[in-house]
């Protein structure tokens, strides 16, 4: 797949995953075992995301090692959030039209 079009499905995934729960980017990680995304795709969408004013840090104390960020969403990102939603779903709704030979205009 496409580099920049798999970056925009996982910036996607991390705000859906982050809609109703605040999370490390270890359980961001975890969630997303299944589509093979390293820390080195993850992290640089965080700091844009959150850095574009999309999501929220908040610290917490570790029992070991460095205090963990746990990221949420802003009002901001929340809109930016369906915003990406309808896009997609208008997206895919059309490619799968095509893949099943529905779109012969």
């Amino acid at each position: 797949m496409n580099t920049q079009m798999k970056k925009g499905i996982v910036e996607l995934c991390i705000m859906k995953l982050i809609q109703h729960k605040k999370s490390s980017t270890f359980e961001i990680l975890s969630k997303m075992k299944n589509l093979e995304v390293s820390e080195n795709t993850i992290y640089p969408i965080l700091r844009r995301l959150y850095s574009d004013g999309f999501l929220k840090q908040e610290k917490a104390n570790n029992e070991v090692g460095a205090p963990r960020k746990y990221y949420d969403l802003t009002d901001r990102g929340l809109e930016q959030l369906n915003l990406l939603m309808g896009e997609w779903e208008e997206f895919t709704h059309s490619v799968n039209q095509i893949l099943k030979g529905e779109n012969h205009e």
